[in-house]
């Protein structure tokens, strides 16, 4: 892949990550509730089906999903689901002042195990990420240089990026925190949380 070619994929890939979506969304709600710690975790996991994503694109699973109606159907509904399942959650998450340690405290019962899953899971489940991959990586493809590798090296810039924005993103919410110093606050942050889940939950079944 040229240099020239690398460095458009790589920004392009930049700016796409600041796009609101679930993952990003995600990590951020995760992070303002639980800190950095727990965001980076679920970022693990994000970019875990990120990589799983980029072998099932350069092998080309990703286009049979994508062609077969049951496949991809079945995909969606399983991410929908899941995005509602992270709403409820969010929504029946308990209320504790952060400035009293009850983030700390309410993160002690996930393990890392628990957050990376999450994390994956909600990647792998996402319908919208093989669009995407089939959509915009052909797009950089040099027919001067094998495809399978340039596919492997554009996943792995993207996740490059993804870990650049969205670790951005945990570590800002990690400095919001001190903003946040009452039950109330909390609250409206977890079932604002919610509400987005499920939006995005009846966006992807729009797909």
């Amino acid at each position: 892949m040229p240099l020239d070619t690398w460095l458009a994929f790589f920004g392009a890939s930049l700016v796409l990550a600041l796009a609101p979506g679930p993952d990003n969304i995600f990590v951020l709600m995760q992070s303002l509730i639980y800190g950095k710690s727990a965001g980076l975790k679920i970022i693990a996991g994000l970019c875990t089906g990120l990589l799983v994503h980029t072998f099932l694109v350069t092998v080309g699973v990703s286009a049979i999903i994508l062609a077969s109606a049951v496949a991809f159907n079945a995909l969606k509904f399983a991410g929908a689901c899941y995005l509602v399942y992270l709403a409820f959650l969010a929504w029946k998450a308990p209320a504790v002042p952060l400035s009293e340690g009850g983030g700390q405290k309410a993160i002690d019962g996930k393990s890392p195990w628990a957050l990376w899953r999450r994390g994956a899971i909600m990647n792998l489940t996402n319908p919208k990420v093989i669009i995407f991959f089939l959509a915009f990586f052909p797009q950089f493809v040099s027919l001067s240089y094998s495809t399978p590798v340039q596919m492997i090296i554009m996943g792995l810039t993207f996740i490059a990026s993804t870990v650049i924005v969205f670790g951005s993103i945990a570590f800002f919410a990690e400095w919001i925190r001190g903003w946040i110093r009452s039950e109330k606050i909390q609250r409206a942050i977890n079932r604002s949380g919610s509400i987005i889940f499920v939006g995005l939950a009846v966006s992807l079944l729009s797909v």
